[in-house]
């Protein structure tokens, strides 16, 4: 397949902001449910904010400018001793925090774009030109937050899916599932490099899109 330079740049033109949204979203929505559970860890690093220069991570955009698909932000600290005290389930709440925002996000972008599909506008006029990179930027925004939510929850350490896991599983099994943490990236590389990965999120992925739009 040839690569065309324009549609790559164009793509990631109208990327971008959808993104830096998805992320910051994902990782407030991280920090506000802890903070609601008694942790307040967040908000003293100030990253209980919705401004993305607190969260955006330069590696998690440059692979989203790679794979025009995936990318990640800075991780909420969070102490996680502080939210058993309101209960048992903390981490695994706040941990699914963020999967679900951006769940919430792909809904309401794919309800904005069927309204801007319903808007009568002429034929090149001011507004044509202003409404079609606003519907590409919410195209763009229901793939990414649906590849976000479906890949953050993957049971992998140090993925939502790997510490909602751990939560629910007996002491003794948490402390070793927690160990797959110091090997989490490079499986999640391998997952990415040998296109596994495309066996769980495209299915899924397809799925919702479907659903959605």
């Amino acid at each position: 397949m040839d690569f065309n330079i324009a549609e790559y740049i164009r793509f990631i033109a109208l990327a971008i902001v959808p993104f830096m949204f998805a992320v910051t979203v994902h990782e407030f929505s991280h920090g506000m449910s802890a903070y609601m559970l008694g942790d307040d860890t967040a908000k003293r690093a100030g990253r209980l904010t919705l401004n993305p220069i607190a969260h955006i991570d330069l590696f998690g955009l440059l692979f989203l400018i790679i794979t025009r698909l995936f990318g990640w932000a800075k991780p909420v600290p969070v102490n996680y001793g502080n939210l058993y005290r309101k209960t048992r389930y903390g981490p695994a709440i706040v941990a699914f925090a963020g999967p679900m925002s951006n769940f919430v996000l792909a809904i309401v972008s794919a309800i904005l774009l069927r309204v801007l599909y319903n808007v009568q506008v002429q034929e090149g006029s001011m507004l044509m030109k202003v409404l079609v990179p606003v519907a590409g930027m919410l195209k763009i925004s229901v793939s990414i937050n649906l590849a976000l939510f479906i890949f953050n929850l993957i049971p992998i350490p140090p993925l939502d899916g790997g510490r909602i896991v751990t939560n629910f599983l007996p002491y003794d099994k948490a402390v070793k599932f927690a160990a797959i943490e110091r090997y989490g990236f490079i499986i999640i590389l391998l997952l990415f490099l040998t296109r596994a990965i495309d066996y769980v999120l495209l299915p899924a992925m397809n799925f919702f899109m479907n659903i959605l739009l």
